[in-house]
């Protein structure tokens, strides 16, 4: 382990889980990931072997199974991951944003009937907010779940996009427009409420009226599933509406989110230390004019560079990590830590790639895997220039001008 991307401060037992999860990644992750992304091959053995470890609980409190840790320790042990194969901390980072709406937003009776399944692996979560054509601006979603009678069951019709483990996943998140006791002219944040979709794994009707069509096919992020999801006359409980209430959709989602930017931005931590360790390594291999390019002063330069961007991400995302974990609004600093961690992320992927010179267009090397991963990480959980506005928006809050 080198002496990049270091955190002060932990504790004996997130030390433990911590080396427990980097030699995990190292024997079970590196030696197997680029065969499998080549092959778009989902990592069950993988995904099995992260149950035994009890990660699918990390966060889930001790009540319901779960090991109960801090957002920081999953936020590291999300890095290490990526750190072997980014398609992997997507698979649990969806499931863990259910799994934390839950804990935050749900009624006792969804705690007691989903955590303890979610912290085994048991049942699998995924969430849902974009459509097509729809990007960021979740407001103007037009999925629509309306009331069948005052107490009776809602009947949700509608095109989801982009959706995580959509075919691997049991339980899914989705958030719909339900204008039931808001006025004409509420605000469209106001009218939305989050569904827990229950389903069977795999494509095509996985229950009646809900239909996964496959796996979208995509340039990097292979392996996990990353689907469409269609409603047609679905048919949810009222007892499954997150929480029991309407409306409160959009600030769950926003919530779940709000700690999913820290996973993002934990992705692009882990991945760009592994384009450091690749393009370290490979200089000091290579040789031209005589001796390795890493004492040549041009690969120096590039390599203190990508050293510099992969301790300042790391220190912001851990920051980001401990605000929340202290009870205290992040948005600010998820919002810095996701944009800094993903830009910084690709800068240092294509450095190692030019490192490795014309090696790294070539398949057998593992950097050009991380080539073609690194740009979801600019769009994921909200883009670049999303993040820009919040943190805008939020920095103009806090330095209001009081002339």
């Amino acid at each position: 382990m080198g002496r990049l991307a270091q955190t002060e401060g932990l504790t004996e037992i997130q030390q433990e889980i911590l080396s427990t999860v980097r030699s995990f990644v190292d024997k079970e992750i590196l030696p197997v990931a680029t065969e499998l992304e080549h092959r778009d091959e989902y990592p069950t053995e993988i995904v099995e072997g992260l149950k035994e470890l009890g990660l699918f609980g990390l966060m889930i409190p001790e009540e319901y199974g779960g090991l109960g840790e801090s957002l920081l320790t999953y936020a590291l042990c999300v890095e290490e991951i990526a750190r072997g194969w980014m398609s992997v901390s997507g698979i649990i980072n969806t499931h863990f944003i259910v799994a934390y709406m839950l804990k935050q937003h749900g009624t006792q009776e969804q705690k007691d009937h989903f955590l303890p399944r979610m912290a085994t692996g048991e049942v699998r979560g995924a969430f849902s907010m974009s459509e097509p054509g729809l990007g960021s601006d979740v407001s103007a979603i037009s999925s629509k779940g309306e009331r069948e009678g005052a107490d009776g069951d809602f009947v949700l019709n509608g095109q989801k996009m982009w959706l995580t483990n959509g075919g691997s996943s049991t339980l899914v998140a989705v958030l719909c427009r339900t204008d039931e006791g808001h006025p004409e002219g509420t605000a469209p944040h106001k009218s939305m409420t989050t569904f827990l979709v229950e389903k069977e794994p795999g494509f095509g009707e996985v229950r009646p009226g809900l239909t996964i069509p496959g796996k979208i096919d995509k340039m990097g992020y292979k392996g996990v599933d990353t689907t469409e999801l269609i409603m047609q006359d679905l048919r949810v409980p009222a007892d499954r509406v997150l929480g029991g209430e309407t409306g409160r959709g959009f600030y769950q989602m926003m919530d779940g989110v709000e700690v999913g930017r820290v996973n993002v931005a934990a992705r692009g931590c882990g991945v760009a230390q592994r384009a450091f360790e690749l393009g370290i390594d490979y200089a000091q291999q290579r040789h031209t004019f005589g001796k390795p390019i890493a004492q040549h002063q041009a690969i120096q330069f590039r390599l203190a560079e990508m050293g510099t961007k992969v301790e300042a991400a790391h220190a912001l995302m851990v920051g980001a990590a401990r605000k929340k974990d202290a009870g205290q609004r992040n948005d600010l600093e998820a919002g810095m830590a996701k944009y800094l961690a993903s830009e910084y992320c690709k800068e240092v992927v294509e450095d190692a790639f030019r490192i490795h010179g014309g090696y790294g267009f070539s398949k057998e090397y593992e950097i050009e895997r991380l080539y073609r991963e690194a740009p979801m990480l600019l769009i994921g959980e909200g883009t670049a220039e999303i993040q820009k506005m919040i943190v805008g928006r939020r920095l103009l809050e806090e330095y209001r001008f009081q002339g």
